[in-house]
């Protein structure tokens, strides 16, 4: 489907806390209108993520994902995306809980362990809310992000050839695609397959052109045309990257988990408003966006039908 760009609105994530912004959501009651209001602006796939709802603390709780879930599945037609990835302090098993339980149409997976830096946050932020904030990206300076091989194949065959989950594989340097392409190679991925290239996290490959230019270069190298591409950018470097990419033929991701401004100095007040935003922008250029209908058509899902709540 040329000129169509899928918008992908990450709702709140595990990377930002509670004292960054008041707009952040945290209850299911606020991940939900967050949801929808993202889906109603034009977001084709919500990639999802649960907070405990007294503290925000990130959670894998199956639970807490069915207090919004089926919500969010009955009032938009948007692909609703589960993560698996939960929060770097989580063991794999614990981030495959709610997934498992929950059987959704798309799972985001990351694909190779990985230093996450977010402890360069408490330089710009002071009178923290919750004694866990503080702790939790501080710790980040000695803490990695396990994604092993083992991992990444017990979350395929688990998830994908035991659920019928397709995946928003999260590429975060440029090895991560030859690991794609590993596991491509042994047959435990299929086409089309979702990349999202990720860009400007501490740990991962620095937010710069010359960087989106090589991978793009290295995926069409890798994939053909067996792939949608999609790029993600944190923080300051949003709006841009995600322009770039969309001129060169990719889709985008936005939402408060990767970035919490509409402008610079201005929070964004809502998910909605990172979407209509983009949204503007994909039009001004004589694109279009993707409906929900035309993402699944383009990914293969296996449809809102067959999920697990």
């Amino acid at each position: 489907m040329a000129n169509k760009v899928i918008i992908t609105c990450a709702v709140t994530g595990a990377i930002h806390t509670p004292t960054m912004s008041p707009h952040l959501p945290i209850t299911p009651d606020e991940i939900a209108a967050g949801a929808i209001g993202a889906a109603e602006a034009g977001a084709a796939i919500l990639h999802l993520h649960a907070r405990n709802p007294e503290d925000g603390r990130p959670t894998q709780d199956p639970e807490i994902f069915r207090q919004f879930l089926p919500r969010i599945k009955d009032s938009v037609d948007a692909v609703i995306n589960v993560t698996t990835g939960g929060a770097p302090f989580m063991s794999p098993e614990e981030r495959l809980a709610g997934p498992l339980s929950l059987q959704p149409e798309m799972c985001s997976l990351n694909m190779g362990s990985m230093n996450f830096g977010l402890y360069g946050a408490l330089e710009r932020f002071s009178d923290w809310q919750h004694d866990w904030e503080v702790p939790y990206l501080d710790g980040s300076r000695d803490r990695i992000f396990r994604n092993t091989f083992q991992d990444i194949e017990m979350f395929l065959e688990r998830l994908g050839k035991g659920c019928g989950t397709r995946f928003e594989f999260e590429c975060y340097d440029v090895g991560h695609l030859y690991t794609l392409a590993h596991f491509l190679d042994r047959g435990l991925i299929e086409p089309p397959f979702f990349v999202q290239t990720i860009f400007g996290i501490l740990g991962g490959i620095g937010a710069d052109t010359e960087n989106l230019m090589h991978m793009r270069r290295i995926a069409n190298k890798l994939f053909g045309d067996d792939y949608q591409w999609s790029i993600l950018a944190a923080g300051r470097f949003q709006t841009s990257f995600v322009t770039m990419g969309a001129i060169m033929g990719g889709h985008m991701r936005v939402g408060l988990e990767d970035n919490l401004y509409l402008g610079k100095g201005v929070l964004a007040k809502s998910n909605a408003d990172q979407v209509a935003k983009v949204r503007r922008i994909i039009e001004e250029l004589s694109l279009e966006i993707a409906t929900p209908a035309e993402a699944r058509q383009m990914l293969a899902l296996k449809g809102a039908e067959n999920v697990g709540f």
